[in-house]
């Protein structure tokens, strides 16, 4: 039996397309292979300025909850310190060197 593509949603900005492949490769190695697919979403805040910082995640949180993707890398700044009921936090990835730029 063939599973299904596990999909990563996130922006589509070169840093977090950058970020998701990172964790895209941490998860195939995790079972040997399993198919991995990065979903870009346009999010409010790619369209323009002003709003608060959920404007980064909102349509990424939206696309999970009607089970577009099954998860999603974020920058941690752009996370709200709530998040919508049956969303979860579940991974945070180790900090790459902060001196690093």
């Amino acid at each position: 039996m063939t599973m299904a593509a596990l999909r990563i949603g996130t922006r589509g900005s070169a840093l977090a397309l950058a970020q998701a492949e990172l964790v895209a490769r941490a998860l195939r190695g995790v079972d040997g292979g399993d198919e991995v697919e990065i979903v870009p979403i346009t999010t409010s805040g790619d369209r323009g300025p002003g709003g608060d910082k959920s404007r980064f995640v909102k349509e990424i949180e939206e696309a999970l909850l009607r089970g577009e993707v099954d998860l999603a890398v974020h920058s941690a700044k752009d996370v709200p310190t709530e998040l919508p009921d049956g969303l979860a936090i579940v991974g945070v990835p180790a900090r790459a060197d902060a001196r690093d730029a």
